[in-house]
């Protein structure tokens, strides 16, 4: 089954379908500087328009870049704190636009029917 909005993706192969804060947070711990070393977190369809990726840094830390060109940004910074990563993220994802896909900011309980 197809992520209903973004999937995670890291160079070993490790693969989740619209994780939450505490599976990025997952994700990037488990990132090091051999063979898991970096992440990438787009959305689940070709050629899609946005992405962010983690990435090590040989000097300690982290490169995040996110690209979005429906909105042309494209930002670039580093961090150490993955607490940071994973919550700036989530943040991040949940600004992005998913047409045809259903509102994540209105639970369902709460929609007019």
């Amino acid at each position: 089954m197809a992520a209903d909005y973004y999937r995670a993706d890291s160079e070993n192969g490790d693969h989740i379908d619209d994780p939450s804060e505490d599976a990025i947070f997952m994700l990037v711990d488990d990132l090091d500087d051999t063979d898991n070393t970096f992440l990438v977190i787009q959305p689940d369809e070709d050629d899609p328009l946005w992405y962010v990726s983690v990435t090590v840094l040989d000097e300690g830390g982290f490169e995040i870049v996110r690209r979005d060109a429906n909105r042309r940004e494209h930002d670039v910074i580093t961090e150490t704190s993955i607490d940071t990563i994973a919550h700036d993220l989530i943040l991040w994802l949940a600004a992005r636009s998913f047409p045809g896909r259903p509102d994540r900011r209105t639970p369902d309980a709460f929609q007019n029917t």
